[in-house]
């Protein structure tokens, strides 16, 4: 997991979900991604994990206006927001369980 997006907030209307109470876990994938299909059932595990954590999954070719606003250029793609929306880290292809587990440490 990488740097920050600084400033980027994002909330229900943009992802089309609530915010999970402490963090959420957004994931940008397309249709024909292999690591999309992995990277899915880690953020599962993670939000089934830790307490008030949700993951939310953004196709990514039907949402190409926030695509190009959060400058997301492959898939999957992996934003880490805390409680506000708040963009605190993000990884560009499959992310380990321990990276976005630290990750959520952040959020929190």
């Amino acid at each position: 997991m990488r740097g920050r997006d600084d400033g980027k907030r994002l909330g229900a209307a943009e992802l089309g979900a609530e915010l999970g109470e402490r963090a959420t876990l957004v994931q940008f994938s397309s249709a024909f991604c292999a690591p999309c299909r992995a990277t899915r059932r880690v953020l599962g595990e993670v939000a089934g994990m830790v307490p008030g954590v949700t993951h939310v999954e953004i196709d990514a070719e039907k949402n190409l206006d926030l695509v190009r606003e959060l400058d997301i250029l492959k898939t999957p793609t992996v934003l880490v927001l805390d409680a506000r929306g708040r963009v605190v880290r993000r990884a560009a292809g499959q992310p380990r369980k321990a990276d976005v587990i630290a990750a959520i440490g952040e959020a929190v």
